[in-house]
């Protein structure tokens, strides 16, 4: 592994290691640096990360494609979770050896979001988690489940926050109705989970069928290969009977017309991911108004958010589903096992 040595002053002895992307061209773009641990200011948590995971969006920031606001060098990864190291003045919510997890959003603490708030996203504007150590503001932070390990507190900011706000917070889903979710990826096994702790119902699909077995175990009432059905709404209507409350949409446009044909009069579909690629030719946006179904963007969430699943994984005892783990020094080829699409769950890389 190649490793770029920074020249600093002599007084500054302690080092970290982290991932820098230097710019826009992939993995072979990302080198392995040194730099100085931080020490915090006031209001500020040093930790030191012990795991941290990838999501889709992470291999889009990688070959340089999220959008005009990313700047190089930069740290990738959002989702790190880990151990307090020490603590700036003014902090009394958290002390040395504390397990906390980062939000996705250090900036969103509650509310609604905004352009601000947004702006203050890891692994993207900001420096992420690919690092030995990370400075907090210690409002951006909560304590991990107990019952998680710090691999699994690692996949709650960005997947499990963003399924949380799909199914619970923005899709307010209830017992007794059904939710239809999409593929195998870490946003959409938190749906099924977090849809199965609400009490619903639950519909999902996959192009694998060793996969949808994992899917049946891990509670899906339903499951439809949609390689095999590509016209997998018509079935997901005569399963039913009306179509389901809540379509988790991870494909993005290519698989929108079949989402909204799988809704029922007056439901949503949680616009989420955009991994399918070009939209069908033929578009069924009439029959979203004429069935005044609900189309909600949806984008992570803030700090309370992730607070509320925090405590709620807490309560019923709910562990992420994690793939593979790699360590540190084979950070490229957790990328590579992304990647390839291959994983069912998170992606992991422990650090330290």
């Amino acid at each position: 592994m190649l490793l770029r040595r920074t020249h600093h002053p002599a007084t500054e002895e302690v080092k970290l290691k982290a991932y820098e992307l230097q710019g826009p061209g992939g993995v072979d773009a990302m080198m392995l640096v040194e730099k100085p641990v931080p020490s915090p200011g006031t209001g500020e948590v040093l930790v030191k990360l012990k795991a941290a995971t990838i999501n889709y969006r992470d291999l889009l920031t990688v070959k340089g494609g999220y959008g005009s606001r990313q700047k190089f060098p930069l740290v990738p990864l959002s989702d790190g979770a880990g151990v307090v190291a020490s603590v700036g003045d003014g902090v009394t919510r958290f002390k040395t050896g504390d397990r906390v997890t980062g939000s996705f959003f250090e900036g969103w603490l509650s509310g609604e979001p905004s352009e601000e708030k947004m702006r203050s996203n890891l692994g993207g504007a900001l420096d992420g988690v690919l690092s030995e150590y990370r400075l907090w503001p210690a409002a951006a932070l909560v304590r991990t489940p107990d019952h998680l390990s710090d691999v699994e507190a690692a996949s709650l900011p960005c997947a499990g926050l963003t399924a949380w706000s799909a199914v619970v917070k923005l899709g307010n889903i209830r017992p007794g109705q059904t939710v239809l979710t999409q593929g195998t990826g870490g946003v959409s096994i938190f749906a099924l989970q977090f849809a199965r702790m609400s009490g619903a119902r639950v519909i999902a699909t996959s192009s694998s069928e060793a996969k949808i077995e994992k899917l049946k175990a891990l509670g899906a009432d339903a499951t439809i290969n949609y390689r095999t059905t590509p016209e997998w709404g018509k079935v997901v209507r005569q399963i039913t009977g009306h179509g389901v409350d809540l379509v988790v949409e991870v494909g993005g446009v290519g698989t929108l017309n079949e989402s909204i044909r799988a809704t029922r009069i007056g439901g949503s579909i949680a616009f989420i991911g955009v991994l399918a690629g070009r939209p069908e030719a033929e578009s069924r946006l009439s029959l979203m108004v004429m069935q005044q179904q609900r189309l909600q963007g949806v984008t992570v969430g803030s700090v309370e958010d992730l607070q509320a699943m925090a405590d709620a994984i807490a309560v019923n005892r709910m562990t992420p589903v994690v793939d593979r783990v790699f360590p540190f020094a084979d950070a490229r080829a957790a990328f590579a096992h992304m990647a390839s699409g291959a994983h069912f769950g998170k992606v992991a890389i422990t650090i330290g």
